[in-house]
């Protein structure tokens, strides 16, 4: 599947995909549902590589998503912010399986869910500098690029406008920043947010383009 993605999207000029999600399938989601490959972290950490690997064979790189882990909260992050109350050793036991998996195999890059984590951080996954300075790039060694999911879903207007959120999510660690749904708001993010000079990105950029 991973091959078939990479060669159809390939052939458009497309060298990268926002796959695999590594959720697991707790039956909880709607949102994730089947794109889930699994309830098992071992069987989605093994589909997920194997997928990743297909987008490899023909060029494409990869995003690991929604870390660390959607799959357990029924709320939908297009429409509210989620919470998930578990504690970090349960989501370690679990749902950070897949993502430790594939950031081992070099995994290029990794998207956070807009999800709170109030065991961990009051601050969705993709606002939080412990999920993604401490967790996902001092614990798990990730190096590669993470993408921001879509600012203008609603599960990130927990921090503001439009700018605001780019900032937050900036702060936090993301290299990226998504505006999918919102062109008004796009056009916001360019014309008017000023972010800091971030010297790491342009090395992790140009290292994602060199593996690629």
């Amino acid at each position: 599947m991973g091959e078939t993605i990479a060669a159809e999207l390939g052939s458009h000029g497309v060298d990268f995909s926002f796959a695999p999600v590594a959720d697991l399938d707790y039956g909880r989601s709607s949102v994730i549902g089947d794109r889930a490959f699994h309830r098992n972290p071992n069987a989605v950490a093994h589909l997920a590589a194997a997928f990743r690997a297909g987008l490899r064979s023909r060029g494409m790189a990869a995003v690991a998503k929604h870390f660390p882990g959607h799959g357990f909260v029924a709320a939908d992050s297009h429409a509210e912010t989620p919470v998930d109350e578990r504690p970090l050793a349960t989501l370690e036991k679990d749902d950070l399986v897949p993502f430790g998996v594939l950031v081992r195999q070099g995994v290029e890059a990794v998207m956070p869910a807009h999800v709170v984590y109030p065991a961990v951080d009051a601050r969705p996954a993709g606002y939080s500098r412990i999920w993604l300075q401490e967790i996902l790039r001092r614990r798990l060694g990730f190096r590669g690029l993470i993408f921001s999911d879509d600012l203008s879903m609603a599960g990130a207007r927990i921090a503001g406008d439009i700018l605001a959120r780019a900032e937050a999510a900036y702060e936090a660690g993301c290299d990226m920043l998504l505006v999918c749904n919102d062109p008004g708001s796009a056009g916001a993010v360019l014309s008017r947010w000023k972010p800091a000079p971030q010297p790491e990105l342009a090395r992790r950029t140009a290292s994602l383009a060199y593996r690629g």
